[in-house]
């Protein structure tokens, strides 16, 4: 927590104080979206993420048995 205290104080130029004082629960959400898509970003460039984990075919089974 007190990473992340630290990091969006560094984001927005503030001190660790104002942001418990003045940050939500959508901050947070934002914040967090946002660093796990910039991971995944560079994880891609690298080659380091497997993107054929699910076919096609296996997701829509998946979808299928979800609907029935």
């Amino acid at each position: 927590m007190v990473l992340t205290v630290d990091a969006l104080a560094e984001r927005y130029g503030k001190l660790p104080t104002e942001v418990l004082r003045d940050a939500s629960t959508v901050d947070l959400i934002v914040f967090d979206v946002a660093l796990s898509y910039r991971n995944y970003q560079q994880k891609k460039a690298k080659g380091q993420v497997d993107t054929s984990d699910y076919s096609q075919e296996d997701l829509e089974a998946r979808m299928e048995r979800v609907r029935r």
